[in-house]
């Protein structure tokens, strides 16, 4: 199974902040391009992010679930994917070095015809945009620590 996994210089509290805040979500996930909605309780158990994916004018709802969290060292995620099905993501944090986090993705479909494809193909479909997506993250995580 292939784990895309980026390094930021905060600790994981700080890092895990910007997976909390589910308004930036499309800043980071690749394919993401609106959020229209976050349930106040995100990232609680069952809570939801409402958005759309693709691109204009071409633009499909969907949702993203909370399926399992352990604040602030993994979040656990199902990506629904219009009919085509659902994906599994595991988010998980690992402090390195104090004040360092390595953060790594998991994919794999769990719902729909891509559930049936073998994870090493799976793998090959989803790596490169896990990695631009936790690339993305870290950027994120970077200005806000900056800002902050």
């Amino acid at each position: 199974m292939l784990t895309a996994e980026v390094t930021v210089p905060v600790p994981p509290e700080q890092a895990f902040a910007a997976l909390a805040d589910g308004w930036l979500y499309a800043s980071w996930v690749v394919g993401a391009s609106h959020i229209g909605e976050v349930d106040p309780a995100w990232p609680a158990v069952g809570s939801r992010i409402h958005y759309r994916f693709g691109l204009w004018p071409v633009l499909i709802s969907d949702t993203t679930v909370v399926r399992a969290i352990d604040r602030p060292h993994r979040l656990e995620l199902e990506a629904r994917l219009w009919s085509v099905g659902a994906a599994s993501i595991e988010l998980t944090l690992t402090e390195a070095v104090p004040g360092q986090t390595i953060i790594r993705m998991v994919e794999r479909a769990v719902r729909g015809p891509a559930r049936f494809v073998p994870g090493p193909a799976q793998d090959l479909v989803f790596a490169a945009r896990n990695q631009e997506s936790l690339e993305r993250l870290a950027n994120v995580i970077r200005a806000r620590a900056r800002d902050s």
